[in-house]
């Protein structure tokens, strides 16, 4: 299927969206975003991601013009718009930003957000990424301090992760693991990270986005009887995890397989994911068919 696209009112192809160069998340990054996909046409968990947006909003001193109302309906003609006859799960991206102004730091009080939503095909990760695992290193670049910019903030301005990242990637792996200046260990690129230490499932509070797909799975292995927590965890720590896997809206529930830290010691896990991380594979997996058996009728394509 082609992507699809929805700014001000139009919907078309992608490459046919086009934001003014005066709107300010093209200028300095000055939007908010949230991303989700549908499973058998429907979106999941779709008022915890709106809820999120809210929360971003206010971390930013947004006012979002867009009732919510308005968004959903945008965001379902975007979908439904989409030539998709074989109903392939999508990937549905909606971004708000602060609206066109003079090229200026300070805000036009006055300016209306904008609204623009992109659809496409959920991407496809190759089998071998749950099959074998992803492989991820320490880059040099530093996480942004909560007290310069708050991860809560979903926001359009990535640079932070983007030079992580490309520093991660001239190593030869897949994705960076982040760590903030105290060296405690933060998030991915655009994943929460878990590791498992002494059958103690954890996942690193602090210097991080709230996932929903963690804070989905925290609750899940705690109901299944399975030791899971959120606290900080120390880069020293590291070497005595014996599974590490990622979570997101789109990866799901990925293992990672190796992790290189700063020194250039490889730390190696179980390929395919140790007990615990197929664990919560089964346990993400049969939630999601509980959530799309309960919610048939909400489908949106």
């Amino acid at each position: 299927m082609k992507p699809i696209g929805y700014i001000d009112g139009y919907i078309g192809p992608l490459e046919d969206i086009r934001i003014p160069v005066l709107d300010r998340g093209f200028l300095y990054g000055d939007s908010i975003y949230e991303v989700f996909r549908t499973y058998d046409g429907i979106p999941f968990l779709f008022d915890e991601h709106y809820s999120r947006l809210l929360n971003s909003a206010e971390l930013a001193g947004m006012s979002i013009s867009q009732s919510k109302e308005e968004l959903t309906d945008a965001l379902q003609r975007t979908v439904v718009s989409c030539e998709n006859p074989d109903r392939q799960d999508l990937y549905v991206r909606y971004q708000i930003t602060r609206g066109e102004g003079p090229i200026d730091l300070s805000p036009d009080p006055d300016a209306n957000t904008r609204l623009i939503v992109i659809v496409k095909a959920v991407p496809q990760w190759t089998p071998q990424s749950y099959e074998l695992g992803i492989t991820l290193s320490i880059p040099r670049q530093r996480r942004n301090s909560i007290n310069s910019l708050d991860p809560n903030i979903k926001g359009g301005n990535y640079m932070n992760n983007i030079l992580a990242l490309a520093q991660s990637k001239e190593q030869g792996v897949d994705d960076c693991l982040m760590l903030d200046s105290k060296g405690m260990v933060t998030e991915c690129s655009n994943s929460n990270i878990w590791f498992v230490f002494d059958d103690l499932v954890v996942t690193p509070q602090g210097g991080n986005l709230m996932g929903l797909t963690r804070r989905s799975l925290v609750s899940l292995y705690r109901g299944a009887g399975i030791d899971a927590v959120e606290r900080g965890v120390f880069s020293e720590e590291l070497p005595s995890a014996t599974e590490c896997f990622v979570t997101s809206a789109t990866r799901e529930v990925m293992p990672v397989r190796a992790l290189t830290l700063e020194n250039g010691v490889k730390i190696e896990f179980p390929q395919g994911g140790g007990e615990k991380t197929r664990q919560g594979m089964a346990l993400y997996t049969e939630m999601i068919q509980k959530f799309v058996d309960q919610h048939k009728e909400e489908a949106w394509f």
